[in-house]
């Protein structure tokens, strides 16, 4: 990095126009570079079962799959891919990391789904673990409730299959890299 490109503040209070056109630069770099941040963290779920017949990226895949083979929308499929990205560094909220990569990309009822996954794929195993499987009921009033439901009954909780004809991940490249190339959705970053 060439030190005409570096800001020289060590409070952000201290910075100037120019500091934080220098900054945005390098953010639309950084942007650029998500898709293959993603990709290359789903690889990481490849080998980790958590006790399932298959392994985190099986499961995601299989997911995604599923929903493309229904004949869902890109973002939709890429949702279903990313579902679960959050196993492996928040295992009590998988479900809100993987819906604050996927916000400023998908529509705000696909964010509702992936956020909120959770606790509605919790209606087919809560009761074995001594908790209320109809903890999903406290969002009955959303509009996307039904949704998020639809999503965990045919791409969740039915996707630990050894023996389903699961696509690669090279399959769904292409689409994740569409699906990130550019926000839909603002919640507060400036336009890139």
């Amino acid at each position: 990095m060439d030190d005409a490109d570096q800001t020289h503040f060590t409070q952000m209070k201290d910075g100037t126009r120019e500091d934080y056109a220098k900054i945005a630069r390098h953010s639309v770099r950084f942007f650029e570079g998500l898709p293959g941040r993603v990709l290359r963290h789903l690889e990481l779920l490849e080998g980790d079962t958590g006790g399932y017949a298959v392994d985190r990226l099986t499961h995601s895949l299989q997911s995604s799959t599923r929903a493309l083979r229904d004949g869902r929308d890109e973002p939709y499929v890429v949702c279903a891919l990313i579902h679960d990205i959050g196993d492996t560094l928040a295992p009590v909220s998988h479900s809100e990391l993987a819906a604050a990569i996927l916000e400023p990309f998908v529509s705000e009822k696909n964010h509702w789904i992936v956020k909120h996954h959770g606790i509605f794929q919790g209606y087919y195993f809560f009761h074995h673990l001594g908790l209320d499987r109809k903890m999903r009921d406290r969002y009955q009033e959303s509009e996307h409730f039904t949704d998020c439901a639809e999503f965990c009954e045919l791409y969740d909780q039915n996707c630990f299959d050894p023996s389903y004809d699961t696509m690669p991940l090279s399959e769904f490249e292409p689409m994740l890299r569409r699906v990130f190339a550019k926000p839909i959705r603002s919640i507060y970053t400036p336009e890139l």
